[in-house]
């Protein structure tokens, strides 16, 4: 009878401390999620809670001795691009995505591939996306993972096996540039998700899919649509008084929910965070009038039914792309001596935002970003920005202007995360700023087309002009206090575009750079205590958790997103190379490293220059219209994808087959049926100039240093 009893009490402890992958993988459920805090060896949505703090409640590994941080497995991904998402770890199974919107089931303990799925996505629509390729991770609910496909696809797969259950295609206009990028969030057995495209003309909305089927529940539009058709609800009848004109139906609006959703259960509240408008240029796209609801707002969202509850707008008639898709934190802040529930939101704009999570009443704001020209400030009582109309109305003139923060924003995508214990919201901050030279009339949508009515740069400035424009950008860990509304303290980062963070009650912050450095700090000082480093650049939020009593921290790592493909200018300056991974650390891990991989500048010899200057010029402004956006505006690369000065002889005499698609199934969008005959010539006649002054540049750079 002893050994019986002694026999049953070895076998209940296996149960408590062995994953539970084999018995019921996936097995999340909205308990499981409310009492997350109960589970700190999981991180089971990609905020790790419902309100997505990035708070994890582990303490085995901190301040004492994070510097024993080791390697304890890592695994490569199947493509050297851009990978941008947070893990998700449910009973001993890490599930994680890689570009093209590929999943991942792995060991977590090991690193075992366990499973993985390709959704096979067209690798020539890129072109229908503004910023990469990318996927933020997945949504684990019930026994299934699911995850929103690049080319606008919901898909639902068993958690254990990875086989596709269910899929739907949640695009509601075939002929308009719409993408998912975004990880879905899940409420009350409801699959949310939504969409980008902003930059290329469609209208933003999101919809609620029944998480065992598939079948649609709901959809909430976030801007008007064309009038001719009537409005979808009241709601949209309300926010289509603050738009003006035609245009902003025919080019879609914009208003795209890409990124940013939280929820909070105790007042059944779905947050969300709505995107730029179509066109960036608020004259053409809006007359100039009206606040143009919901772009760059928060918006409150039953989520039963998708019913409209409150909203705020951080930037009334947004023509900047400030949008407000960055992460939105729940959390109870003291506010005026009492606790009080809030949302919070750093967005692109450059101010914080503190906001009552019941009624979105405005609490408070202050400016995080290092330099902000846009705005004066935010008005204390009416929580309206005060317009600087001098420094940043360039379409009522037509006049260019330089505003700060450009489109990157002061804070992008990466994640922010807060710490109850230190009251601190730490930001993945950056500087910089984009010259805004409005186009003078519409354009048409096209497929594939960039379609903002500012014009793209071509950067053909002096080496000495681009010198002052890449001082202009720079980032920084900051922890910001959302109570006070200043900065508590920062370290400052040669480059902009670096990786989210994570925070922990180890009095610990977590975060990657664009540079290719792992690195944790302390939480109350900003003290530096350790650091790693890795191949290629940092962009997503690393995440911790614990199996069988031991604490490890994961790191995804991958180059690439709208900074590492458009920005070249600056890029370029960053040492790292595409090389896809996830890291996984944990105390006295002793995995070696793989080999440290550097950017190796070499430049093949060009072929002549024969082209006219009246050529190169014209290719100038093809290039930057059909090409900047993913090969780097005036062909500078920070080459996540190949850098066309560096182009081979064979690629040279393939040029035209390449435009025209013989590299579609590489990821080179098939773009030469769109160009006039004589356009790819006189694109490939500015390539080899660029490459000529590359050339002339490095061997000038050598001449000087013997």
């Amino acid at each position: 009878m002893r050994h019986a009893i002694f026999n049953a009490l070895q076998f209940c402890a296996l149960l408590a401390v062995a994953p539970l992958a084999s018995a019921a993988s996936g097995a999340v459920d909205a308990q499981r999620l409310i009492n997350a805090d109960q589970e700190p060896g999981n991180w089971m949505t990609t905020g790790r809670t419902y309100g997505e703090q990035r708070f994890s409640p582990l303490t085995q590994v901190n301040d004492k001795n994070v510097d024993q941080l080791g390697l304890a497995w890592q695994f490569k991904y199947d493509l050297d691009r851009v990978v941008e998402a947070t893990p998700v770890v449910v009973d001993g199974v890490l599930y994680t995505t890689g570009a093209y919107s590929m999943v991942y089931a792995l060991d977590a303990v090991s690193g075992k591939l366990l499973w993985k799925y390709d959704p096979k996505v067209f690798r020539g629509m890129q072109y229908k996306g503004c910023c990469d390729a990318a996927n933020r991770g997945v949504a684990v609910w019930k026994g299934k993972v699911y995850v929103g496909v690049y080319d606008g696809r919901l898909e639902a797969l068993d958690a254990k096996t990875g086989e596709k259950i269910w899929s739907v295609d949640t695009v509601i206009d075939l002929n308009r540039n719409y993408t998912i990028t975004g990880v879905p969030r899940i409420v009350k057995d409801k699959v949310i998700i939504g969409n980008g495209g902003a930059e290329l003309g469609v209208r933003g909305y999101i919809t609620a899919y029944d998480a065992a089927t598939g079948k649609q529940a709901w959809r909430f539009f976030t801007v008007p649509g064309d009038p001719a058709k009537g409005d979808e609800s009241d709601t949209i009848k309300m926010i289509r008084k603050t738009w003006f004109g035609d245009q902003y139906w025919i080019q879609g609006g914009g208003g795209t929910v890409w990124n940013g959703m939280s929820y909070d259960p105790e007042l059944d509240l779905l947050y969300i965070g709505v995107g730029n408008g179509s066109y960036w240029n608020y004259g053409l796209r809006s007359e100039g009038k009206g606040d143009n609801l919901f772009l760059s707002s928060i918006v409150a969202v039953k989520p039963d039914t998708g019913k409209y509850v409150w909203h705020y707008q951080t930037t009334p008639g947004d023509s900047w792309d400030y949008t407000a898709t960055q992460d939105i934190i729940v959390a109870t802040l003291p506010i005026d001596g009492k606790p009080r529930k809030v949302v919070m939101q750093a967005p692109k704009n450059g101010f914080f935002y503190v906001l009552d999570a019941a009624s979105g009443e405005f609490i408070s704001a202050g400016q995080f970003a290092s330099r902000v020209n846009w705005a004066k400030g935010i008005d204390p009582k009416t929580g309206r920005p005060i317009f600087d109309r001098e420094a940043a109305d360039y379409w009522t003139k037509g006049e260019g202007k330089l505003v700060f923060p450009g489109p990157l924003g002061a804070h992008n995508w990466q994640p922010m995360s807060f710490n109850p214990q230190t009251g601190l919201v730490y930001i993945p901050q950056q500087s910089n700023a984009e010259y805004f030279n409005p186009d003078k009339k519409a354009a048409t949508p096209e497929l594939g087309k960039w379609n903002v009515g500012v014009k793209l740069p071509e950067l053909q400035e002096s080496k000495e002009e681009l010198a002052e424009l890449a001082k202009l950008f720079s980032g920084k860990l900051q922890a910001w206090d959302p109570v006070k509304q200043k900065e508590a303290w920062s370290v400052e980062y040669p480059m902009t575009n670096n990786g989210g963070t994570l925070t922990t009650a180890g009095n610990l912050v977590f975060q990657g750079t664009s540079f290719g450095y792992l690195y944790a700090y302390s939480a109350d000082t900003g003290k530096r205590l350790w650091q790693q480093q890795v191949s290629s650049a940092v962009i997503a939020g690393p995440i911790t958790y614990e199996i069988n009593g031991e604490q490890y921290v994961a790191f995804n790592v991958g180059m690439g997103g709208s900074f590492g493909l458009g920005f070249g200018v600056v890029g370029e300056q960053s040492p790292v190379v595409p090389d896809a991974r996830l890291f996984v650390f944990k105390l006295g891990g002793k995995e070696p490293m793989p080999e440290l991989i550097r950017r190796v500048m070499t430049v093949p010899a060009p072929p002549p220059m024969t082209a006219s200057a009246a050529s190169v010029e014209a290719g100038a402004r093809l290039y930057a219209d059909n090409c900047g956006a993913c090969h780097g505006f005036g062909a500078y690369s920070a080459n996540a994808i190949p850098d066309l000065r560096y182009l081979t002889p064979e690629k040279h005499e393939q040029f035209s087959a390449i435009v025209y698609g013989s590299r579609a199934h590489l990821g080179m969008p098939p773009i030469g049926g769109r160009l006039q005959p004589g356009d790819i010539e006189k694109i490939h006649a500015y390539l080899i100039k660029r490459a000529h002054d590359l050339k002339n540049d490095m061997e000038e750079a050598q001449a000087k240093q013997q």
